[in-house]
This record gives structure tokens, C-alpha cells and sequence, in this order.
């Protein structure tokens, strides 16, 4: 989960240069950002295996 969670901050950290280099890439950045969605929500879905669930 570490590293999911660096390579999340590290496409941010990207997404954040290429915003302010021009010229903008528009495909590559969108591409980066549906990639750092998909980390969050595996992110998330991990999170949510590791956690114990509702008291019954």
C-alpha cells in the first residue's frame, strides 16, 4: 500500500509540473490522471480489506 501511495503522490507531483510546462500535453495528462484515480480507489479498496467492519 506504500507504494501506492507514493506513486499517487508522485503522479500528482507530475501532473502539477506538466501544468505549469507549456506546451500542455492534454492526452498525457489526462492519461496520468485517470492512472492516479485508479491508485485512489485501489487505495481505498485496500483500506476498506484492512479495516474491520461493522459490530454486528
Amino acid at each position: 500500500m506504500i507504494e501506492l501511495r507514493m506513486e499517487h503522490a508522485d503522479l500528482d507531483a507530475l501532473i502539477d509540473r506538466a501544468g505549469i510546462d507549456a506546451p500542455v500535453d492534454e492526452l498525457m495528462i489526462r492519461r496520468l490522471k485517470k492512472r492516479r484515480l485508479a491508485l485512489r480507489d485501489e487505495i481505498a479498496r485496500l483500506e476498506r480489506a484492512l479495516e474491520p467492519g461493522e459490530p454486528a
